[in-house]
């Protein structure tokens, strides 16, 4: 069923463990992990990390790169050599994934001036996925704006040319950038979405805590109960957007609210 959670981006730039630390000792008991540099992949940092989320019974379904910014040049540029380092350096990213139990792999992917055809796109992005898969691990594409992948029309050739292989991240506040319908995208793609970075928009902006916007989240929240039961739901903010941690874990309380109040699917 759908859960609620908090991604660690929203406390960025305090520091990886003391965000984690933050939200589980506040009662949030399900995260998105932001990693943000390359120490925070050593095995002795993340199994301190591990030791925070069994200690206070708080589960990670997914994990966002650092490295997503340079996606395009790792994976697309066409540089084989290039693409090679960068499948090795990717497998850390899954060996602490599979650390902390995490399932989804955040991927922003092309950027939109460096365009591909779909096929192009799909045959160097295939590479990643089956990588992914052999530490059990689904790399899901985002909806980035300035990204190949903030069209929902392209996100649709994924998905002819890639079948159950392409998996999608619905970012709301990356579908208001792109001028995309967040509700348009759910009921298209289905259960090729398996995981939500969730906010509030409206006029005070495209990126708000829950209920200080016009968004209506618990439609979207029934929604995905009916076509992609499973996903997290993720509240994903900038520091710049909330006051304390009091805040997010009222819009996180909110999230669980709205999920437990779903009603029953229609047989």
């Amino acid at each position: 069923m759908l859960r609620a959670g908090v991604s660690t981006a929203c406390l960025y730039p305090k520091l990886l463990e003391e965000s984690v630390y933050d939200l589980a000792v506040n009662g949030i008991d399900h995260i998105e992990i932001f990693v943000n540099t390359d120490s925070e992949l050593e095995k002795k940092y993340i199994s301190g990390i591990a030791d925070t989320l069994r200690r206070f019974e708080v589960s990670c379904r997914s994990l966002h790169p650092f490295t997503c910014p340079m996606e395009s040049m790792l994976f697309f540029s066409g540089y084989e050599r290039r693409t090679l380092d960068a499948l090795e350096y990717y497998k850390k990213y899954f060996d602490t994934m599979n650390i902390l139990g995490a399932e989804v792999m955040v991927f922003h992917g092309n950027k939109s001036i460096l365009k591909l055809t779909p096929e192009r796109y799909c045959e160097c992005f295939i590479r990643l996925v089956e990588l992914g898969r052999q530490f059990g691990i689904t790399v899901a594409q985002e909806n980035v704006s300035r990204c190949q992948s903030g069209s929902l029309e392209f996100m649709q050739s994924m998905v002819s040319l890639m079948g159950q292989n392409a998996r999608f991240v619905l970012d709301t506040k990356q579908a208001v950038r792109a001028g995309e319908n967040s509700f348009n995208i759910v009921r298209t793609l289905k259960d090729h979405v398996i995981h939500v970075h969730i906010s509030d928009h409206g006029e005070k902006g495209d990126c708000l805590l829950i209920g200080e916007g016009r968004f209506n989240v618990k439609q979207l929240i029934n929604v995905l109960s009916q076509e992609s039961p499973d996903c997290s739901v993720m509240l994903e903010l900038y520091r710049s957007g909330f006051q304390g941690i009091s805040d997010l874990t009222d819009s996180y309380n909110t999230l669980c609210t709205m999920i437990n109040s779903i009603p029953p699917k229609e047989e």
